[in-house]
């Protein structure tokens, strides 16, 4: 609950009450073109950033490699996005964080630490290790978090056992090599 009361209640007046002083002190015109100009600017480096991380990710993935890091800054970007679009000082910054390659690569290593990456057969899914809300804590109340399973210790794939294969191949080596 605390999260989601200070995005919705708390931030907007944050916003609203830098948003009045800083009108004050520059007026109202050009706070609302400064505004703007951040929106516009965000608009442009999200474009120029998504496209270099949607180009890693392709990269990656002709490699036959796994672009979970390219995935969680495509999401960071997104959200960076949707931060510039929205008015505000306060979010402008927090959306500018996110779209700075830097930054972005560090909050994306933050979150792929929080995150299970389990793959099969050329797909992947994310699922959240623990969050905010706690093990077992969702925000929808105490044991209703649907993201959570009642299988986390259990950790899919397939194997194959060489431990013979190995001992045989040794075994063969340790025959033809002589001793001295």
């Amino acid at each position: 609950m605390g999260v989601f009361l200070f995005l919705f209640i708390v931030m907007p007046i944050v916003e609203m009450t830098i948003l009045i002083k800083v009108g004050t002190m520059i007026g109202a015109l050009n706070t609302v073109g400064l505004v703007l100009l951040t929106a516009v600017i965000g608009a442009a480096l999200l474009r120029q950033q998504g496209l270099s991380t949607l180009l890693k990710a392709n990269q990656r993935l002709n490699s036959g490699e796994l672009p979970a890091q390219e995935v969680a800054e495509g999401l960071i970007l997104a959200v960076g996005g949707a931060l510039l679009l929205t008015p505000g000082f306060v979010t402008d910054t927090i959306g500018f964080l996110c779209l700075i390659p830097g930054s972005r690569h560090w909050l994306a290593g933050q979150a792929l630490k929080r995150m299970v990456v389990a793959g099969q057969s050329g797909s992947f899914s994310f699922r959240a290790g623990s969050g905010p809300f706690g093990p077992g804590q969702g925000p929808f109340g105490p044991g209703q978090d649907p993201f959570r399973s009642d299988r986390d210790d259990i950790i899919e794939g397939e194997y194959r056992d060489e431990t013979e294969r190995d001992r045989q191949r040794l075994d063969r080596d340790d025959r033809n090599d002589p001793k001295p």
